[in-house]
């Protein structure tokens, strides 16, 4: 049997366990035997110092042997889930019930390691998940254990000593105005026409546009009002929310073949809604299903993949509209301020870094420019 090496009164104890781990122990101010272990002596030794250390001040953590799934519904329900939009409860929600507490909820919450947080996610990304799904699982982690260090829980955040997968941005493609044109060409007269018309002319995003009614239009100013938002979240349901920040709370100009469209999709939702009854259900919603209902992304995905196909253009996603409008706007010249503006993006930097690469006639535009400028200094 290995024998103890015996430190001084309060000090604790340290011995090598039959594992061939080192194993230093020493009983807290509550009278509660704390154990710390390191594959060296000298690693289980400064575990134990520094809880001593807290343990004179004060801030050792509680011993307890709570489940770190329990503690973390405790955390997102009570907790977070009133400082946060409602769609960012429901992303941290699925990150939890899909993700984390099938892995490490039934790990206690002391007793969790970096090395099982680090597991987690090369599990996940091995998986097939997004570096971006990954990305929201450790802000769940990172937040909720600084929670838990805050209340005394642990002694440390060891979320904050994992990596993460690098976020890669895939380049954001969008149709060429030629493209664009061609689109606008074919669906003349479907019943989505004014939702691509919209998306393709203003940039909104998917939500904004199922969130959108019709006292959020004033069709004599010709502007729109971006005040909510209207995503989908799988079981969860249909969350309507408040503009993501400040800058995605907006008022868009609207063109004249926008506005055309809308008058005329107006007139025939009136005559859908007649149509239907009592079976119509008034949300008063800009875009919706002919029962009057919120729209689905699966309808809007499955009728545009058949447009594109009838158009000849390659397969994009809805959200590939607003790249589209960005594309265009920025190729005709227009200022990426007022883009930026359309859009909703928080900076210009952003918009800049997000289309720089769709937009090389501006380059071109620029040198043609500076050609001209200092050209002609050689021949004088």
């Amino acid at each position: 049997m290995a024998k103890k090496k015996r430190r001084g009164h309060g000090e604790g104890t340290v011995f090598l366990r039959k594992d061939g781990r080192w194993q230093a122990s020493f009983i807290d101010s509550n009278g509660k035997r704390r154990y710390f272990y390191g594959l060296k002596q000298s690693e289980a030794i400064e575990k134990m110092r520094r809880a001593q250390e807290e343990n004179r001040k004060g801030t050792l953590a509680k011993s307890t042997q709570r489940k770190l799934g329990e503690y973390l519904d405790q955390w997102l329900e009570t907790i977070k889930k009133q400082k946060i939009r409602a769609s960012t409860y429901v992303q941290y929600r699925m990150a939890l019930d899909r993700h984390i507490l099938p892995s490490l909820g039934n790990i206690q919450l002391q007793k969790l390691t970096p090395e099982d947080i680090q597991n987690l996610y090369a599990d996940k990304q091995k998986s097939g998940l997004r570096p971006a799904s990954i990305l929201i699982m450790h802000t769940v982690l990172r937040g909720s254990l600084a929670n838990a260090l805050k209340w005394n829980l642990v002694s440390r955040n060891v979320a904050v000593l994992v990596s993460i997968p690098r976020q890669e941005s895939s380049p954001a493609y969008g149709l060429s105005v030629e493209e664009a044109q061609q689109l606008v060409t074919t669906i003349r007269g479907h019943r989505f026409e004014a939702i691509f018309i919209l998306a393709l002319t203003t940039g909104m995003r998917r939500g904004e546009l199922f969130g959108l009614r019709w006292n959020d239009i004033n069709m004599e100013r010709g502007i729109l009002y971006v005040r909510r938002t209207a995503n989908w979240y799988g079981k969860m349901g249909l969350v309507e929310n408040d503009p993501k920040t400040k800058t995605s709370h907006r008022q868009i100009m609207l063109s004249e073949p926008a506005l055309e469209v809308l008058k005329n999709h107006r007139m025939k939702q009136e005559q859908e809604r007649l149509a239907q009854g009592d079976r119509w259900q008034n949300r008063n919603l800009v875009f919706c299903s002919k029962y009057g209902n919120f729209l689905v992304p699966d309808t809007l995905r499955r009728n545009l993949n058949k447009v594109l196909q009838d158009a000849g253009l390659p397969h994009i996603r809805f959200h590939d509209l607003r790249h589209s409008a960005a594309t265009v706007m920025l190729t005709m010249g227009v200022h990426p301020k007022i883009v930026q503006e359309m859009l909703g993006h928080s900076t210009i930097a952003m918009t800049i870094d997000t289309y720089s690469h769709l937009i090389p006639s501006m380059q071109k535009e620029a040198i043609d420019k500076i050609n001209k400028i200092f050209g002609d200094s050689e021949g004088k």
